[in-house]
């Protein structure tokens, strides 16, 4: 399954064009999402003649994490963003770091949840099934207490979009997938946003969709990873701006995965030293 093309913002021709209008444009703040940990303020960005919805995540607005010393989450969402762009999958909206209303931080593009029209049901990624077995379509993750001592089984739709995330996750080494950072997009894409948690040097893969463990790389996911290591290589473009975003330990981690995903030939599985699923699970 390709992925289907992007659709721009009005005013905007191409991915590049976004990334100029995000970085460039003047930021207007039109209110605050209030259910983040974080602040992250919903802002208006126009730039010669576009304009386009976008998120602004001030690292002033980050509150610090012991485990995380080094850089900011802003950083880390850049760098996520970069390392999505050279898989060649486009699996992270538009990001850029750029100075804003209250000094440096994360821009990145809006992405409108796809809303069920009224002749087609809404696109389910996640449910919770009674039984043992997924079903058809489905990939089990695990089973979770649905109150009152019953337990249901937690699956993930058996969709190559979902997929690709995944591998995007073990490359970056995602610590907090959740069901709510899965953004299906009129476009036809399924876009994961909210990365700030990434790039551990410790393997801390918390993630929804952990359907695919230990299941074979596709060979669509073989060729992008390869790619990617060669863009991660000392002196290319890629790993001289992740050198900026992030630290050099965390840089060779990111190469370290890669190959071993590479050598393995497959997706990763839960360490068992570390919780699997991210919590609250949306």
């Amino acid at each position: 399954m390709p992925a289907p093309e992007r659709l721009p913002a009005p005013g905007v021709t191409g991915q590049g064009d976004m990334e100029e209008l995000l970085a460039k444009g003047e930021l207007t703040v039109v209110g605050r999402i209030r259910e983040a940990s974080n602040a992250v303020l919903l802002c208006t960005v126009t730039y010669d003649g576009a304009s386009a919805d976008c998120v602004y995540k001030p690292v002033k607005g980050e509150r610090p994490l012991w485990d995380f010393p080094d850089g900011s989450l802003a950083q880390r969402e850049v760098a996520a963003y970069l390392v999505s762009e050279a898989t060649g999958w486009g699996l992270v909206p538009a990001t850029v770091l750029r100075d804003g209303p209250y000094g440096e931080g994360m821009v990145q593009q809006w992405i409108e949840a796809r809303q069920p029209q009224d002749d087609s049901p809404q696109e389910e990624l996640l449910a919770l099934v009674d039984g043992e077995e997924a079903g058809d379509g489905w990939k089990p993750v695990a089973f979770a207490e649905v109150g009152e001592g019953r337990t249901a089984l937690l699956v993930h739709a058996d969709d190559p979009r979902l997929r690709r995330l995944s591998v995007l996750d073990a490359v970056i080494n995602n610590g907090d997938r959740k069901g709510g950072h899965l953004l299906p997009a009129p476009d036809g894409r399924i876009y994961g946003i909210d990365h700030g948690v990434t790039f551990h040097t410790e393997y801390k893969l918390r993630t929804l969709l952990w359907g695919w463990a230990g299941e074979p790389l596709t060979d669509e996911a073989r060729r992008a990873l390869t790619a990617l290591a060669a863009e991660l290589a000392g002196g290319a473009p890629l790993a001289t701006r992740l050198a900026q975003l992030i630290t050099a330990a965390e840089l060779a981690a990111v190469r370290e995965r890669v190959a071993h995903m590479l050598r393995t030939g497959r997706h990763p599985q839960p360490s068992g030293q570390w919780p699997a699923i991210p919590w609250p699970p949306v």
